[in-house]
């Protein structure tokens, strides 16, 4: 009977000619992820082709070489779990599966943090220059129109822009233009510079010089609130992942301890055997709840 490590030589051999042979006639393994890629794109989430065509547009994009050592790399961890849990390469095959599936909607989490903080910036830059505009213009009006010709902000949130501006010439009012964008944009600095200009709008604009400043100096604490906890997140993210390795590998331990012998004579009791897919199980929904915190909600104050 063959070993685990023959037996992963063997498929590597047989992955290196499959490539070889495509090569070959023609069709690199590329061509192959590129039409698995077509496919999964047909039915995908808009959400996911949005924050994806995004970050392709900032030059995140994951190639497919990204996406192939993924493949490698988690299907192989999770293949060797699932073997030196149960010796059995049945259920390595089906955690590696499993692990391979879930790798689309771990690619979905990273566009959607890089997605975040284009809109944080985004955001960031609209409330600045609003401000800025408005100590010129004296009209909130046209503060808005100047940061839509200005050429630095960009799509989603230079289209909510003049929406805003459109809104606010149809109503003669601010109020439904702002409620507009609060809702497209629940960030706390947009929200009290909004209200602030509703203040302004409705009370006059005499004396508005010093609270205006004193937003300034708000929204720069609040951004550098948010870079601070950006920072927290990918420290907290490294140990994370070190940390549910780990948690893997007790078992491993327990194996080490009992003897190898022991522990496969353990794996012939049905609800040891349950007890250990309930380990993977848990284990790898910590890990993905917490790849899931790391990704989410980034420009979020």
């Amino acid at each position: 009977m063959r070993t685990f490590p023959e037996l992963l030589i063997m498929l590597g051999i047989t992955f290196a000619t499959l490539i070889y042979r495509g090569i070959k006639d023609g069709k690199s393994y590329k061509e192959y992820l590129e039409k698995a890629g077509s496919v999964y794109d047909k039915y995908a989430p808009y959400s996911f082709k949005m924050v994806r065509d995004k970050a392709k547009e900032l030059g995140q994009e994951y190639t497919m070489r990204n996406y192939l050592t993924q493949v490698i790399v988690l299907g192989g961890i999770a293949g060797v779990i699932g073997y030196f849990y149960f010796y059995s390469l049945v259920w390595s095959i089906i955690y590696a599966g499993l692990t391979i599936a879930l790798i689309p909607y771990i690619s979905y989490l990273r566009y959607q943090r890089i997605y975040s903080e284009f809109i944080f910036e985004q955001i960031q830059t609209y409330c600045t220059n609003v401000i800025m505009e408005f100590n010129t213009t004296q009209s909130f009006v046209k503060s808005l129109e100047g940061v839509r010709d200005s050429g630095i902000v960009e799509d989603p949130v230079l289209s909510d822009i003049s929406k805003m501006i459109d809104l606010s010439y149809k109503n003669g009012t601010i109020d439904e233009s702002i409620e507009y964008f609060n809702s497209k944009y629940p960030f706390y600095m947009v929200k009290n510079m909004h209200q602030l200009f509703l203040q302004i709008t409705k009370e006059g604009a005499k004396d508005a010089g010093e609270s205006l400043e004193n937003m300034s100096m708000d929204i720069d604490a609040l951004v550098e609130g948010v870079y601070r906890d950006q920072m927290d997140r990918k420290n907290f993210h490294s140990r994370f992942l070190t940390f549910g390795l780990v948690l893997f590998s007790l078992v491993v331990v327990v194996e080490f301890m009992l003897g190898k012998d022991n522990y496969i004579d353990l794996l012939k009791i049905w609800y040891v055997q349950i007890i250990l897919h309930l380990i993977i199980i848990i284990n790898a929904y910590f890990l993905i709840t917490g790849e899931k915190y790391y990704n989410e909600d980034v420009g979020a104050e």
